[in-house]
């Protein structure tokens, strides 16, 4: 992994190409904070290079896990962060050719450390609510296509995702997890034609 800075931004590398952790420089007093959450020269000159033209935001409470999600035609990088609770955020390398394909990447994103987490095109894309709520935003690069909506699911042994204890726990459990019908149901990588 490497960091490079520019202006109030740190971006680190993971161990999948493309997959970046953004780290903001915060200005805070008495009065509370300021903090710029996105800059296109200093994003460019940290390797996010896409156009973002949608930007969306979720409610969750404790245990919500969404995911995996992705667009099968229109795929869409992410630029996603956390301005209330906690959250493990998870993408999963998908892409034709990667000598990663099929590794995950995760990050813990908060209103604490007020991390972002960038994910390119070609990913499925989840995360896990830790705290009792959380807010969750995010950027794309496309549009939302409701009828091109792929997913696999959480739990794809062939993953492995390592999804961490919500907060005041010590262990993970699976049976605090809330999901939506269409989470419970995704196939796994294998019934896709998914060759490792």
């Amino acid at each position: 992994m490497s960091s490079i800075t520019s202006g109030n931004f740190t971006f680190t590398t993971t161990s999948i190409e493309g997959v970046i952790v953004v780290d903001t420089k915060t200005f805070g007093d008495k009065r509370g904070y300021f903090m710029e959450t996105y800059k296109k020269t200093d994003f460019v000159a940290g390797g996010i290079t896409c156009d973002f033209v949608q930007d969306n935001q979720s409610s969750s409470t404790r245990g919500v896990l969404r995911g995996m999600h992705f667009q099968k035609e229109h795929p869409q990088a992410k630029l996603v962060r956390v301005v209330r609770g906690a959250v493990f955020d998870v993408c999963v390398d998908l892409r034709e050719g990667s000598p990663t394909r099929g590794r995950w990447e995760g990050v813990v994103l908060s209103e604490h450390n007020r991390r972002q987490f960038f994910i390119p095109r070609g990913f499925a894309h989840g995360f896990l609510v830790l705290s009792d709520e959380a807010e969750f935003i995010y950027k794309c690069d496309d549009i939302y296509h409701p009828n091109d909506e792929g997913g696999i699911m959480w739990n794809d042994p062939t993953i492995g995702i390592k999804w961490p204890p919500l907060e005041g726990d010590s262990i993970f459990d699976q049976a605090k997890l809330v999901l939506s019908e269409k989470d419970k149901v995704h196939p796994l990588l294998k019934t896709l034609g998914w060759k490792k």
